[in-house]
């Protein structure tokens, strides 16, 4: 038994695909870095500051998410 698939790719160029993936791929690190920067941030303040901003402990990686992902 034979298969044949066959794919399109919209008429799209290779040129335009990969500058759609580089455009993805430096969106997804500019994200990134600001989840790093916003946790190690919130992670080097005292529990005391934590708790002046009404941030628990357990908030830290959802805040550093919100902040880079949303």
């Amino acid at each position: 038994m034979a298969f044949v698939t066959e794919t399109r790719t919209g008429g799209t160029s290779i040129f335009a695909r990969f500058a759609a993936l580089r455009s993805d791929l430096l969106k997804n690190y500019s994200q990134y870095r600001v989840y790093r920067t916003t946790l190690n941030e919130l992670r080097d303040l005292s529990a005391r500051e934590l708790n002046d901003m009404g941030i628990g402990a357990g908030d830290i990686q959802r805040i550093a998410r919100e902040a880079a992902y949303n």
